[in-house]
């Protein structure tokens, strides 16, 4: 026995590495019954609140909204919610800005049994990590469960609509939420802005970027913009156009770093 005690701390000590701490959140609120979901991130409480299940988006649904396209599985991530969470109690916490502009609360979800309802979807692969940078608790966390449901394809990782996308080729998917993959070339800072770029043209090529305000909050980070060239990142956040396509950083936490540059 004594000689597996090796192997087994082998085994559980990662498990417990990736634990979630959530001890950074406010006291639980409730608990209250579910009576509605909405769709694969939004669901209605027994008293009346609509809450967000802040840190991740499902795939969306149209929900009455005239010309707007269903996204692929919004179907299957509002069942899967609804099997975990619809005519059960649930209990609120908080880790930021607790309400929305339309009044909804902001809120990591626990059921009866202690179980994270928002860890759930994303290990079922039923939602991805959609951060703020006033809502930031437990988003590492919730970042490496979507990378294990992603590596094994699970849910809506099985389709390429959700795949993460080269820098090349970004420039296909403005106006719409994305995590894209490339080596950052160099960074440059601006008049009181920095640039991340990834090719030889910052006029055209795909670009990070961080106005002053979020500056600030990557000098507390362990993201320092200025060790970045040379890393492989992965980078999410709405792609728009700016000088080519370009996401604008507000907070640490849309950055990971996965590699370096091969040789």
């Amino acid at each position: 026995m004594k000689r597996l005690l090796p192997f087994l701390l082998l085994l559980v000590l990662p498990a417990l590495a990736r634990a979630a701490d959530f001890s950074g959140l406010s006291p639980p609120e409730g608990p209250l019954l579910v009576t509605e979901v909405v769709d694969g991130d939004t669901l209605r409480l027994e008293d009346g609140r609509q809450v967000r299940l802040v840190g991740l988006q499902a795939p969306k649904l149209p929900l009455g909204r005239s010309g707007f396209k269903e996204w692929p599985f919004a179907k299957e991530s509002k069942q899967a919610l609804e099997q975990l969470t619809l005519g059960k109690k649930v209990s609120l916490r908080y880790g930021g800005r607790q309400t929305d502009r339309y009044g909804r609360a902001l809120a990591h979800l626990f059921l009866e049994d202690g179980s994270w309802v928002q860890g759930k979807m994303l290990r079922r692969g039923m939602a991805r990590v959609y951060s703020f940078r006033d809502n930031r608790a437990l988003v590492r966390d919730m970042q490496a469960i979507e990378r294990d449901a992603r590596e094994a394809r699970r849910g809506m990782w099985a389709l390429s609509y959700y795949a993460i996308k080269h820098h090349l080729e970004a420039g296909r998917f403005t106006d719409s939420f994305q995590i894209v993959e490339g080596v950052v070339r160099d960074v440059a800072s601006v008049r009181g802005r920095v640039f991340i770029n990834f090719g030889d043209d910052w006029r055209t090529d795909f670009t990070l970027v961080v106005e002053g305000k979020a500056r600030r909050l990557f000098l507390d980070s362990d993201i320092k913009l200025s060790h970045l060239p040379g890393k492989k990142i992965h980078v999410r956040g709405w792609l728009k156009y700016y000088n080519g396509p370009m996401i604008q950083l507000t907070h640490p936490e849309q950055v990971q770093i996965v590699g370096s540059a091969p040789d």
